[in-house]
């Protein structure tokens, strides 16, 4: 085992405040994997949460690993030394469970490079009796699984707090692993990918979806009822996390909005508020600790406590991006010292709005955009998308004219744009919606970033497109993209050679516009509202710019 990983584990051991550890005897020994570095996994209340749930247990052991640096990576294939967990260096192979939180596509590739250093086989039909459980688990595992499901044994389809006590007592109950996949196929929201069968059409889609072994047609995504019941808590805090000067706290989960391109507000539904109460409750041990209090949620704007919570004494806080409304500026008030504030207007045109659902006026976004600057606000922050369903370059240049009539109206203050691009979504209202090719989103971008150019105290900084269209690839990909996936883990070209390799074409999957009557990957997620309904939602907002199919 290499001395230098083992000396990089312990140093980021010593700076941890909170580290659980446990006698692992007699046990479940589960390894909780974030497929990304380090300080990205600790800034991320999901996986701090579920590690704080399973050591509650007496007869769960829960440690971490995470997705080494690259040269961390070079280390360990040098030296063959297999990956470890943080807290006693433990191969992952010695575990029981190894179980992994994913949230975004682009680490899906992360994932394999992981399975790969830690000596396990990539595909689940691949690992033995003596290997452990493969587990996926995060928002990606209820969006869209496929594309990682020859990978996992078993897929949470929902949050985890609703499902992992009752997933680990069947663990504990079961014979070995036929008999537990056996019995964890009966429980609400668990999907086991093995008990299923896909067959294609010679034009590629979908032709037959067959479940084997008793398994359900369908599956139900699980979601908790009341957010404040059994809350997400950081235990632990180090200055190597990103947001490594604050504690996060969640204070709503599900947005009442419902955009039409927003996953979360739409996978993340019913809309959760966690009583005043509750989240004053759950901030006030740390009320003394020194650091912020980072509030999350989609729309903080509005959450219905907002006085009273930020209205503590003693307490700093930090919030995520908040809806242009003047309950933003009034939130933003109640903010003490905070100097930096983020609104999402998305779409520069009243034109694009309307098509995307936000649901919010320019007047609202000048006036918002006013209100905070007037009240000593020193950064403003923007984001916007291009590439969007019906966007022409008038609505690109109208995100200009938008920016530079704040900056005119409100010298003091800095304007921090960012650009990210359109990707279609499961279970979103766009998902039928085909992405803009890289070379014109890039003109796009080129636009905005010239528009603005000479607009003293506004930045501008935009998103990859090309990394934009694998992660479009990814969200929209069936479990042929494993090919794809394994390529991409072998090294030795971009993703869309490493697709082109397993004999898929990139462009289908992201730039043709789908039909309603198109099985999708994943309409075999019961995610609470029918496609039906998503394709009216996306017809109703659409229909004065684009004729759907």
């Amino acid at each position: 085992m290499s001395r230098k990983l083992v000396e990089n584990a312990r140093r980021l051991l010593a700076l941890e405040s909170g580290t659980v550890h446990k006698e692992p005897g007699g046990k479940v020994r589960v390894c909780l994997v974030y497929p990304n570095q380090y300080p990205v996994a600790m800034s991320s209340l999901g996986f701090q949460g579920v590690y704080a749930m399973l050591n509650k247990r007496s007869d769960v052991y829960c440690e971490r690993a995470f997705l080494p640096s690259s040269d961390n990576i070079e280390e360990h294939r040098r030296t063959n030394t297999p990956l470890f967990s943080l807290e006693s260096q433990t191969p992952l192979a010695s575990f029981d469970i190894v179980a992994f939180s994913v949230s975004f596509e682009n680490d899906f590739p992360n994932v394999l490079t992981v399975l790969e250093l830690a000596g396990l086989p990539l595909r689940a039909a691949e690992r033995g009796p003596g290997q452990p459980l493969v587990v996926l688990g995060g928002v990606c595992a209820f969006s869209n699984p496929e594309p990682l499901a020859e990978f996992f044994d078993v897929v949470f389809v929902g949050e985890a707090e609703e499902m992992l006590q009752e997933f680990m007592d069947t663990f504990l109950a079961s014979a070995g692993r036929e008999d537990l996949l056996g019995k964890a196929k009966d429980i609400e929201g668990v999907y086991i990918p093995s008990f299923y069968e896909l067959e294609y059409s010679s034009g590629g889609r979908i032709s037959q979806r067959r479940a084997l072994k008793g398994a359900p047609e369908r599956i139900k995504r699980r979601y908790v009822s009341d957010i404040s019941a059994q809350p997400l808590v950081p235990l632990i805090t180090t200055p190597e996390a990103e947001f490594s000067s604050m504690l996060l706290a969640e204070a709503m989960r599900g947005c009442p909005w419902s955009c039409n391109f927003c996953l979360a507000g739409h996978v993340y539904n019913p809309p959760r508020i966690k009583p005043g109460e509750a989240l004053c409750a759950e901030i006030a041990p740390n009320a003394s600790s020194g650091l912020k209090i980072g509030l999350i949620g989609p729309s903080l704007s509005d959450y219905p406590h907002r006085e009273m919570v930020l209205g503590q004494e003693g307490v700093s806080f930090s919030i995520t991006s908040l809806r242009a409304s003047p309950k933003s500026a009034e939130l933003a008030a109640l903010l003490k010292g905070h100097r930096s504030i983020s609104i999402a207007p998305e779409a520069g045109s009243e034109r694009m709005r309307k098509a995307i659902n936000k649901k919010i006026t320019r007047e609202d976004i000048l006036g918002t955009a006013r209100l905070l600057l007037e009240g000593g606000l020193k950064s403003l922050r923007l984001y916007f998308m291009v590439g969007l369903p019906g966007e022409e370059v008038k609505d690109v240049e109208a995100i200009v004219e938008l920016v530079r009539e704040i900056r005119s109206a409100f010298k003091a203050g800095k304007i921090a744009l960012t650009l990210s691009v359109f990707v279609p979504k499961p279970h979103t209202p766009f998902q039928w919606q085909p992405m803009l090719g890289a070379s014109e989103v890039q003109k796009r971008i080129k636009l905005v970033r010239d528009g603005l150019r000479g607009h003293g105290g506004v930045s501008v900084s935009a998103e990859s497109p090309r990394l934009a269209q694998m992660q479009g690839f990814l969200a929209m990909g069936d479990r042929r993209a494993a090919l794809a996936l394994e390529g991409m883990s072998s090294g030795g070209g971009s993703w869309q050679q490493a697709a082109k390799a397993a004999g898929l074409d990139p462009t289908w999957y992201i730039f043709r516009e789908k039909s309603l009557e198109e099985p999708l990957p994943w309409d075999f997620i019961d995610s609470g509202i029918e496609s039906e309904a998503l394709w009216k939602q996306a017809e109703d907002s659409l229909a004065p710019i684009l004729k759907l199919r």
